[in-house]
């Protein structure tokens, strides 16, 4: 933790120049410099609401105030410090001075960004209010700089107020110089990289397709996703900064790639409705057998294959026995089902782990009894392919794993090289689904495993390099959009279940990528769209977070049409999203099939 710094003792020749300026009714700045001072921390006093603040964990009280009627209380929780932030103009190689009222344990303002040095001071105790404040200069080419307070992990809320920055005010000046280079790149069925030069002064760029904006990024490149395959396109560029937009670019165009004939789509339609169909047991939902489960299910995930143990990877699935499920039909009923299905078009496959199937591939052993284990279940019941379920404890990245791009945790590892060697056997018909929950994924976005200085859950975001290392075998990702917690969104606010809201932002993520724990240099690349599926509990009693028809139709239009988007922005439009996931095909059945039957009048 920072530490304020004693004050220097100052040379005596100092502080006699000060007393003789004072005495002669001098004062050391001329008062056009004074002038030029201003307050430049928006809504300080936290007056209107969180207005000019973005906070992961705050909200505005009455009481106690240190003025006006108004503070702020933040809570931190978990791995999370509450932290509240904004970002100012300013102007380059100039003197600041921040300061606020807190009060709480452990509690810091601080300002990032200066080009210099950036500072923090902080309250370890302050029962009542306490000004803190610090000073920075900003760098030759410092423009703007954000301010934060927070609090620290586990130690209950805070409260700050009146935070203000003072010093000369920053100029807008002219909008930037137009950004020059722009080409196209690597191009997939759905999405083209951009790149271009960077343009000194701008703060971002804005993205332009067949003259419409589409986003606003802050580097020099991006992959713009939700196109059309075979299909051509126009883009440009435009520089920005807070004086506004340049002239936009030259324009370049790309043709987006044909569709793949294969390639791990496993022929699927356009829009697939997938659900997991209780095979191994029976609970309140009751047993559904294979044979009566309606054709309007796509893909059918056969729930559960377990280990023996949990570091053994010798995956068993038993089907579900006559004493749990009087109903249950015969080995050779399965299995004539199982084909008259794949006859229908739809796929079948294995789903790996559960809440109950914890599988941690520690070693290479472990790994080589997974694929026989795993190949051994496919072949007795000619499956399409394997559903990776792990949940739980199954995946934890080690302390030194800080890339998803290049994991070293064993249990990652040799998971990556376990599906890659079924993916090999079975070649490109081979069906590769998995169902992390949003822990495992969308959590990256502001935690990756125990962090830089420890502390943190080692699982936060521990699905992201199998993701990633297995995006091009991937058929598709239904992240478990349920008995989940406020996650962070693009937009840097928290998301909770219940509505539409909480799919558009999770999936949002997924189709547009983003920086792993923060680090704009780390970027989780988007998948596809066809590669993703929304996961839904399929009726109250299937799980937390379920939604009703109509919320359901909503994250459907916002995502395919943005349409019924509400207060959340998406960053594309992506009309070729696969489908929905539900657990279950069980409750559905349970809840007399809404959920499929809201699929089938949406997709037609």
């Amino acid at each position: 933790m920072d530490r304020s710094r004693p004050l220097a003792r100052r040379p005596l020749v100092i502080l006699l120049t000060a007393a003789a300026l004072a005495a002669s009714g001098l004062t050391a700045l001329t008062s056009a410099a004074r002038a030029a001072d201003a307050d430049l921390a928006r809504n300080g006093g936290f007056e209107s609401a969180l207005d000019g603040w973005t906070c992961t964990a705050g909200a505005v009280v009455n009481a106690p105030v240190h003025s006006g009627g108004a503070a702020l209380k933040a809570t931190p929780a978990g791995a999370d410090n509450a932290r509240c932030a904004q970002t100012v103009t300013v102007r380059p190689d100039s003197q600041y001075t921040l300061s606020g009222y807190v009060r709480g344990t452990y509690v810091y303002l601080g300002a990032s960004g200066t080009g210099t040095t950036d500072v923090s001071t902080w309250a370890q105790s302050a029962p009542d209010w306490q000004r803190l404040t610090t000073t920075f200069r900003t760098g030759p080419a410092t423009t703007r700089v954000t301010l934060y307070t927070h609090g620290w992990y586990g130690t209950g809320a805070y409260h700050a107020d009146d935070i203000s920055l003072t010093g000369p005010g920053g100029e807008t000046g002219q909008p930037p110089a137009v950004p020059g280079g722009l080409t196209a790149g690597s191009v997939t069925p759905t999405g083209v990289t951009l790149s271009w030069s960077p343009v000194s002064g701008a703060t971002g760029y804005a993205v332009y397709r067949d003259g419409t904006r589409v986003r606003t990024v802050t580097g020099t490149s991006t992959t713009v996703t939700g196109l059309t395959p075979s299909t051509a396109y126009a883009f440009q560029v435009a520089a920005v900064n807070d004086a506004g937009e340049s002239a936009r670019s030259a324009t370049v165009t790309a043709t987006t790639a044909e569709r793949p004939d294969g390639g791990g789509s496993g022929d699927l339609p356009a829009h697939a409705l997938v659900g997991y169909l209780h095979a191994s047991f029976a609970n309140g939902s009751g047993y559904t057998r294979l044979a009566d489960v309606p054709d309007s299910w796509d893909v059918i995930d056969l729930a559960f294959g377990e280990p023996t143990t949990v570091t053994s990877g010798d995956i068993r699935f038993e089907r579900c026995p006559v004493s749990e499920c009087p109903n249950v039909e015969s080995d050779a009923e399965f299995k004539a089902a199982v084909k008259a299905k794949q006859a229908a078009g739809k796929k079948v496959l294995i789903s790996i782990g559960g809440q109950n199937g914890q599988v941690q591939l520690t070693t290479t052993a472990a790994r080589d009894k997974f694929v026989s284990s795993v190949s051994a279940i496919i072949d007795e019941y000619g499956l399409d392919g394997l559903d990776i379920d792990f949940e739980g404890h199954s995946l934890s990245l080690n302390a030194d794993d800080t890339d998803f791009k290049n994991p070293k945790t064993p249990v990652v590892v040799n998971l990556i090289a376990a599906v890659k060697t079924l993916k090999a056997k079975y070649g490109d018909d081979f069906v590769l689904t998995m169902a992390p929950e949003t822990f495992f994924v969308q959590l990256g976005y502001q935690y990756y495993g125990t962090g830089k200085w420890g502390g943190q859950d080692p699982r936060a975001g521990a699905y992201l390099p199998v993701i990633h290392a297995l995006r091009d075998d991937l058929t598709l990702l239904h992240v478990q959009d349920y008995n989940s917690g406020p996650i962070m969104g693009l937009d840097n606010q928290y998301h909770s279940m219940g509505g539409a809201d909480f799919h558009i932002a999770m999936t949002d993520m997924l189709l547009t990528g983003f920086p792993v724990a923060g680090d704009a240099a780390n970027v989780f690349p988007p998948l596809r769209p066809d590669q993703v599926a929304i996961g839904m509990p399929a009726s109250v009693n299937a799980g937390n977070g379920h939604v009703s028809p109509a919320e359901v139709n909503k994250a459907l239009n916002c995502l395919t049409k943005k349409t019924d988007c509400g207060s959340y922005a998406t960053h594309g439009t992506w009309p070729e999203l696969r489908g929905l996931m539900t657990w279950s095909i069980n409750w559905d059945r349970f809840a007399n099939w809404e959920f499929q039957k809201n699929f089938d009048a949406y997709f037609g």
